[in-house]
């Protein structure tokens, strides 16, 4: 029997009682009483597995998330205000569902983790998550956004807002602004982020009373999208919206623009942008419109302080790999401390109960899912750099 139909958390029932009822009332009821206490079995830190892409399709991503994760590690174990203390163990998701699976059952099987950070992408977290429940071990990613994949369990929790947060509001935005009328949408039909974000979007889309000219579609890491582009834009539409994978999204801009999209036909991509892709996309990204969860110049709690560490430690600006790592690891560290327990039933439910915490991506509750809830944000293009879309 799942957990949240059998047990009561009683130390967050006075939080509950006075929020909104969309939030996470359900899990924060239905999961143990923390029995350990957290000083006990601290000494040495908690035990943490972090699973995310070194190599593979996805591996450029890599390199941040390691430095996001780095700095949110120390600061947490440098903190005078906390007893919590982490250990790290990094797995390579390899950028595949079997890399991920694979970092999983080890982690779980063979370093005897309670908590694991990732995976990465929605397809991975999609065989990735049943694991963690099945061995009730809590899985928070920092990444993933196709909408339903945390009903899998009460540990199972992602900071990363779903496309069912991130379209309907990207949409409503932008239409508003640009006054689009007629659309085509581009999608990979092989990748779960993207074939989820595609159905939302129609769906978004109609709500708002645009029409859909042509629905293209093209496999991950297809090289040769001239028959997609061709058709759309023989359908002449006022934008065009791509779903896609991190990895292929430079190319999809930089052969749509040298196939002769003209630059008045915006760009609008439903999965988060960062810098290094905008630079390998060059002058075809420019006036590129994404839907996101972080900018770096937002005035977010702590945000600013963020970029400036991470910059000076490392001599670059954070990505939004690397924020969402480091909040992640700041909002798992939360709930250890609210928990004051190492067992995971009690950390999954101290993290149901976080309410308006004060984070780099803004003030962070979760939903009775386990999906953060927070403002989402729509970035441009302008000059090779994000600006706020307004």
């Amino acid at each position: 029997m799942n957990i949240r139909k059998t047990v009561v958390f009683t130390f967050v029932l006075a939080v509950t009682v006075s929020i909104a009822s969309f939030i996470g009332c359900e899990r924060v009821q239905q999961i143990a009483q923390p029995t350990v206490p957290l000083p006990e079995r601290m000494s040495k830190g908690i035990l943490i597995g972090a699973v995310y892409p070194i190599t593979g399709h996805s591996s450029f991503a890599g390199s941040s998330v390691e430095y996001g994760i780095e700095l949110a590690v120390a600061e947490i174990n440098n903190s005078q205000h906390s007893d919590v203390k982490i250990k790290l163990i990094i797995e390579d998701g390899r950028s595949t569902v079997e890399g991920a699976v694979e970092a999983f059952n080890k982690l779980i099987h063979q370093d005897k983790v309670s908590i694991i950070l990732g995976p990465g992408s929605s397809s991975q977290a999609q065989a990735a998550f049943p694991i963690a429940h099945q061995n009730q071990v809590v899985a928070i990613s920092p990444t993933s956004a196709a909408s339903g994949l945390s009903t899998v369990s009460d540990f199972i929790f992602r900071t990363n807002l779903t496309t069912d947060v991130l379209i309907p509001n990207g949409v409503r935005v932008t239409q508003e602004k640009l006054g689009y009328q007629k659309v085509a949408t581009l999608f990979d039909n092989v990748d779960l982020f993207s074939r989820t974000s595609d159905t939302e979007l129609r769906k978004a889309l109609m709500d708002n009373g645009v029409e859909i000219l042509t629905t293209e579609s093209f496999q991950t890491a297809e090289t040769d999208l001239s028959a997609q582009f061709t058709r759309i834009k023989a359908s002449n539409p006022d934008a065009i919206f791509i779903s896609c994978t991190v990895g292929d999204i430079s190319d999809i801009l930089v052969q749509g623009r040298a196939l002769g999209i003209p630059s008045d036909i915006p760009f609008i991509v439903n999965l988060t942008l960062s810098r290094d892709l905008v630079e390998a996309a060059g002058a075809a990204a420019e006036g590129t419109i994404t839907f996101t969860s972080w900018n770096s110049t937002t005035d977010t709690p702590g945000n600013q302080a963020f970029v400036q560490n991470y910059s000076t430690k490392y001599g670059m600006e954070p990505t939004i790999w690397a924020a969402q790592f480091y909040a992640a690891i700041h909002i798992l560290a939360k709930g250890i401390a609210d928990a004051q327990s190492t067992d995971p039933e009690a950390i999954a439910a101290a993290l149901a109960g976080i309410r308006d915490f004060d984070t780099i991506l803004g003030r962070l509750s979760f939903n009775d899912v386990g999906d953060a809830v927070y403002d989402p944000i729509v970035l441009i293009v302008k000059d090779g750099e994000f600006e706020v879309f307004e």
